[in-house]
């Protein structure tokens, strides 16, 4: 079975590092191709895998294809390469906003889709994807989509409504987490630990705290309650934190990434 990817860049690269280590598919077994010859050309060279010589030379000899590409340039990417597709191939989408039936109008081909959105924790083997898929999606391809998906984390199907809140929800949140382990080792700096021991400490909180959520299955507000004792420290933060409109602007901003994601 051969998976083409169309588009090298830092999503693309934690996929197909995934797809490898877990065995999902061996190198000889994967085509890449960028509008950028360098990046292709990188992107073969430390995967081991190989480089098409055009969009629709891959999507002619592949069996799944994976689209990487910016959503922008997902319209011009599809009229390259739609005459070359044929019937029985999974195509995956993981572009914001292309709905289904925005991609079956734009294929106008038998192809089955599937539309999914993965985050960048999978460049170390910790994302988390969400996905769907179009009606002409067979029992078998589902089954390989969820094996692809989840070589590079976790892999979860939704109703498609749901996709734009998926996108704030785990798409985006990354980037808040980063602001947040930011923010804590700036404070811990200015209260005297070093640079490097401060993102430490305050990326592994978060790490620990997000096991504890996913492993022990319980409320993050019963988990929360836990480090909070009476008249003690965590409290004393919490308070100010609630004071300070730290729920409702983490609230805020993914309601503003929805909004934005459903107007792509």
């Amino acid at each position: 079975m051969k998976t083409g990817i169309i588009g090298c860049g830092n999503m693309a690269r934690a996929i197909v590092a995934g797809m490898l280590k877990k065995g999902f598919c061996k190198p000889g077994e994967v085509l890449a191709a960028d509008a950028a010859p360098q990046a292709a050309q990188a992107f073969a060279r430390d995967f081991g895998v190989r480089r098409a010589e055009s969009n629709r030379a891959l999507c002619a000899e592949s069996d799944v294809l994976l689209l990487a590409v910016k959503p922008q340039v997902y319209e011009a990417v599809i009229e390259a390469i739609r005459e070359a597709c044929h019937e029985g191939q999974l195509i995956i989408s993981i572009a914001p906003g292309k709905s289904l039936a925005w991609l079956a109008e734009k294929f106008q081909a038998p192809v089955g889709l599937v539309r999914a959105m993965p985050n960048t924790p999978a460049m170390v083997g910790e994302g988390l994807t969400a996905w769907c898929c179009g009606e002409n999606v067979t029992e078998s391809q589902q089954k390989l989509a969820q094996e692809l998906l989840s070589s590079f984390g976790r892999a979860e199907a939704v109703p498609e409504h749901l996709m734009d809140a998926v996108v704030a929800v785990s798409g985006s949140s990354p980037a808040y987490a980063f602001i947040m382990v930011e923010a804590m080792a700036d404070a811990a700096v200015a209260q005297g630990v070093p640079r490097q021991q401060a993102i430490a400490f305050a990326a592994q909180a978060l790490l620990g705290s997000a096991k504890m959520v996913l492993e022990t299955g319980r409320h993050p507000a019963e988990l929360k309650d836990m480090v909070c004792s009476p008249g003690g420290t965590t409290i004393e933060a919490v308070r100010m934190l609630e004071k300070t409109g730290f729920r409702s602007s983490l609230m805020e901003a993914m309601d503003a990434c929805w909004k934005k994601s459903r107007g792509m």
